[in-house]
């Protein structure tokens, strides 16, 4: 439940940041995980999680939320790289709905998941002052505290939260990284 909590109190700052202008969500990175995090949480249900829950749940809300916001404030056209992430995540799904199984849902909507962090992931590393720094950190310790919610130690209760810390590891890495390069130079 902290994890959760974490991450929802995580939305304020970025939330804020967005209005001021300092922060411009990638619309189709928040639009897929916004559509993943609805069938993320109905198919680790399905397997049965029940303590990692709670940081989903707060994923779908924060997504909505931020997806808004991403669509009202976000500039510029979608490029390649965007339609081509979209394109890959759609065929995901579509091979997760052929597959009719829990668990390959649960892996093909980490690869939609991953497929929708590429775009901002590319903004980041161009120009990591596009994101809230506060916001990433906070997202990076609900991870860790989720990691700690795993109730089994199996192959389909660990996946997400290991993927999620990996995730977030990558950004919050990214977005220090101008900070770590002028300590060593």
């Amino acid at each position: 439940m902290a994890s959760g909590i974490v991450l929802l109190l995580g939305n304020i700052p970025y939330i804020l940041s967005i209005r001021r202008g300092d922060t411009r969500p990638n619309r189709v990175t928040w639009g897929i995980w916004t559509t993943i995090g609805f069938i993320l949480l109905g198919s680790s249900y399905s397997l049965g999680a029940t303590n990692t829950l709670w940081l989903q749940i707060a994923q779908v809300i924060s997504q909505v939320i931020i997806t808004f916001y991403a669509f009202k404030y976000s500039q510029g056209k979608w490029d390649l790289l965007d339609r081509i992430c979209l394109g890959g995540a759609g065929l995901s799904l579509l091979l997760w709905w052929q597959s009719g199984s829990p668990l390959v849902a649960l892996l093909m909507n980490i690869v939609m998941d991953t497929l929708g962090a590429v775009p901002t992931i590319r903004k980041i590393y161009h120009d990591p002052k596009s994101e809230d720094l506060l916001f990433w950190v906070m997202s990076f310790s609900s991870a860790i505290l989720n990691l700690f919610a795993i109730e089994i130690f199996s192959f389909s209760f660990v996946v997400f939260p290991l993927y999620l810390f990996i995730l977030n590891v990558t950004i919050v890495t990214l977005l220090t990284r101008p900070k770590w390069s002028r300590i060593g130079g």
